[in-house]
């Protein structure tokens, strides 16, 4: 066995090391570091405009949960450092790569060509900033969906770069993504084997629940669960698995307990209205099996280890779910990432072969 493959074989025998950790965040400290990254044209509107200042953090910065205790450095924002990320994320899980995936306001932009600049610029400094000083390290592409045309250039241009595995898309915008304005984006992702990861987040100029706007942030927080479940019918429905066989989408921080009762009652439902989408000719819940993947973290746990257990048996695959840490938000205490019931041939899965089968460009990397 070479060296890596026992590291990982011992890893996975202590229940955590050796994994792929499929949702980290280098956070980006405000506009003044993106200001390297931007063309001059760009450089002097933020300039002039006054927003060099500005800084349009997708995470209230503030909450604790933006940052564990133990992950935070006082007076900075949770996830700046590189070094921490290294310590906390990489060597204290004993991980083998990780996947970036900064939150930036990108799509609250209503400007689409300063929005497109602001995107290049995000993956411009995620790759000299972090891919380039951390071998570990994989990113995700941000796009600006404003336009997708932009957005398609932005992969094209990124997608030279092996490091990065995904394009990287929010939970909640003005469309459900399964809309076919999405489909030229889906197709340049496919086109260059990067998975699409659908990150919780808003662009906040809708209401976050589907009764209108919350009063507290606990309750934007559990509603998103709600958004990813009308984008998965989305794409059902409107024919983005269809279109797009090879496709592999990645719900991160969605939550997963909540896929049961969802697959049967959409199930259900399209078993009595199936004839105004005939291009479904399956039952949704297999469109979602076969393209659909959930990170770990958060885990909407149930109270036992065996309501687990029979959980994760009627979710009926054991290929769905994919190891993540949330760093550095705080999700779990301590090295504590494991709900329980989960076996441990189902660990091992969770923590290498599934991200490796989700991200073919992973592949490379470890091989």
């Amino acid at each position: 066995m070479s060296q890596p493959a026992a590291h990982i074989a011992q890893g996975i025998a202590q229940g955590i090391a050796g994994g792929i950790d499929c949702d980290v965040h280098p956070a980006i400290p405000g506009m003044a570091a993106l200001l390297p990254y931007l063309d001059p044209y760009w450089q002097e509107q933020v300039a002039v405009r006054g927003i060099d200042g500005l800084d349009l953090s997708s995470f209230p910065p503030q909450m604790a949960a933006h940052g564990r205790a133990d992950w935070r450095d006082k007076g900075e924002k949770p996830g700046t450092s590189l070094a921490r990320l290294r310590a906390d994320a990489l060597d204290g899980f004993g991980t083998q790569l990780a996947i970036c995936n900064p939150l930036y306001g990108v799509l609250a932009i209503y400007n689409e060509h300063f929005a497109a600049a602001l995107a290049r610029a995000i993956n411009a400094w995620l790759a000299a900033e972090w891919l380039d000083r951390e071998s570990r390290l994989r990113g995700s592409i941000t796009v600006a969906t404003q336009n997708p045309e932009l957005a398609v250039d932005e992969i094209e241009r990124c997608a030279t770069d092996p490091r990065f595995v995904q394009v990287l898309l929010l939970n909640q915008g003005d469309t459900p993504l399964g809309n076919r304005r999405f489909w030229p984006i889906y197709a340049a992702a496919e086109r260059h084997g990067l998975s699409i990861g659908i990150h919780a987040g808003s662009i906040f100029r809708h209401a976050t629940t589907s009764n209108g706007w919350p009063s507290y942030h606990l309750e934007d927080y559990a509603a998103h669960a709600q958004s990813f479940q009308s984008n998965l019918l989305s794409l059902v429905h409107e024919g983005a698995f269809t279109r797009h066989p090879g496709l592999i989408f990645v719900m991160i921080e969605s939550g997963f307990t909540w896929l049961p009762t969802f697959l049967w009652r959409a199930n259900k439902t399209w078993r009595g209205v199936r004839a105004e989408v005939p291009w479904v000719d399956r039952p949704p819940s297999e469109y979602i099996r076969d393209h659909v993947r959930f990170t770990l973290q958060p885990t909407d746990a149930p109270p036992t280890g065996a309501d687990m257990a029979r959980l994760l048996a009627m979710i009926g695959r054991d290929n769905m779910l994919l190891f993540s840490t949330d760093y550095p938000h705080w999700q779990f205490d301590g090295d504590n990432v494991w709900p329980d019931g989960f076996s441990n041939a189902l660990k091992r899965r969770v923590l290498r072969d599934n991200p490796m089968n989700a991200y073919p460009r992973l592949k490379e990397a470890l091989q």
